[in-house]
């Protein structure tokens, strides 16, 4: 029996036989598993706000600031409906919002969705 196969052997006898005994790496293991989709979360955000800043910033505002009076205040959109973002992104909105789905990719959209979930604020 190889080593690493021992050791989770005894780990898994030590866990049913003592559930208060976790190992270590249990924790830690764990604590980076929340940790990556955050950072993960974090990275599309600010590469969203790259495109932003390029195409949407014109008529709904640097991060985001608008009035809301011409150009939708993307700060009030709704952070459950992406299935409306990804619609209205793709094929414009009232004849005012022109549409993107032939300028951004599907990727691009996600990163930008990441974004406004932040509000403007990363």
């Amino acid at each position: 029996m190889k080593i690493a196969s021992r050791i989770g052997l005894v780990a898994a006898v030590m866990a049913t036989t003592m559930p208060s005994w976790r190992p270590a790496f249990a924790e830690e293991a764990t604590q980076t598993a929340i940790a990556e989709p955050e950072a993960a979360e974090a990275e599309l955000a600010a590469k969203g706000k790259a495109l932003y800043a390029h195409h949407c910033s014109h008529c709904h505002g640097f991060n985001m600031v608008n009035a809301g009076t011409i150009a939708f205040d993307l700060r009030q959109f709704p952070h459950d409906n992406k299935a409306r973002f990804v619609h209205s992104v793709t094929t414009g909105k009232n004849g005012r919002m022109p549409a993107w789905g032939d300028l951004l990719s599907a990727g691009d959209i996600d990163q930008l969705w990441a974004y406004i979930k932040t509000g403007g604020a990363q």
